[in-house]
């Protein structure tokens, strides 16, 4: 297993008690506001903001919610300005980082990061410090219990994905960015709702972390991740799954 699907096994685990915090409908109201003002108010011509409608109403977000959002991307209603910023940086065991987010406070946002970075024996980099060691990617995640693998492959591929990776309990579906649209809806039309669909930094190769610099990478990555202006975390760090439950205890 990769250490980028791992880490969202234990996303996973999480996501409830997150959306009790009230975190993850901050970050898709943050998402909704920024796709509108993009991409415009209409999510048939605008996929990105699609995606995000989907993902709201997943998490149970309320309809009133979703659309006061979009009017404040479009201008429609007043609201605070987000704009989307991605920091690079390294983990502990020399692991790589990319942080993306949402803030309407660039200065005090990357203050925080550099902070947390340093606290979990990481450090802040330059821009493109790390980057070249991911592909942007369209990322889709099928439990095997949902899905039958040749039917999922064809699907798939004929709907322009690039593989479908074993993953253990799970298949992962590669796409270009600009197919990930076409092959969601694709697997969705088999009846099939994915664990995770996004678009992915995915890593080209992984650091393989273990002991005290693994654990310690779990929490630097749950601390970035529960900052109010955090969108997305990625990372090369392949983490067994005990030291994930570990750094847990």
């Amino acid at each position: 297993m990769s250490g980028h699907s791992k880490w969202h096994t234990i996303k996973h685990k999480k996501g409830a008690a997150d959306a009790k915090r009230g975190k993850v409908f901050t970050r898709i109201i943050k998402e909704l506001t920024v796709a509108a003002r993009n991409g415009g108010g209409d999510a048939d011509s605008n996929p990105r903001l699609r995606t995000i409608i989907a993902e709201a109403k997943s998490v149970n977000m309320p309809a009133d919610n979703i659309k006061r959002a979009i009017q404040r991307g479009t201008g429609e209603l007043p609201g605070v300005s987000y704009e989307e910023v991605t920091y690079e940086g390294y983990g502990p065991g020399g692991a790589a980082l990319i942080i993306e987010v949402l803030t309407d406070n660039r200065n005090r946002t990357v203050g925080e990061m550099r902070h947390l970075l340093t606290k979990y024996g990481g450090n802040l980099g330059e821009a493109n410090s790390v980057a070249w060691m991911f592909a942007k990617k369209g990322y889709i995640v099928v439990a095997k219990s949902k899905a039958n693998e040749d039917t999922l492959m064809a699907a798939a591929l004929d709907n322009g994905a690039d593989d479908l990776r074993d993953d253990g309990d799970s298949w992962e579906v590669v796409s270009p960015p600009d197919a990930f649209q076409q092959v969601l809806d694709a697997v969705k039309a088999l009846g099939i709702e994915p664990d995770a669909a996004e678009i992915a930094m995915l890593p080209q190769n992984y650091v393989k972390l273990e002991g005290k610099p693994a654990q310690q990478m779990v929490k630097l990555m749950d601390a970035v991740e529960e900052h109010e202006d955090t969108k997305k975390v990625w990372s090369n760090a392949d983490i067994e799954e005990k030291e994930i439950e570990a750094s847990l205890a």
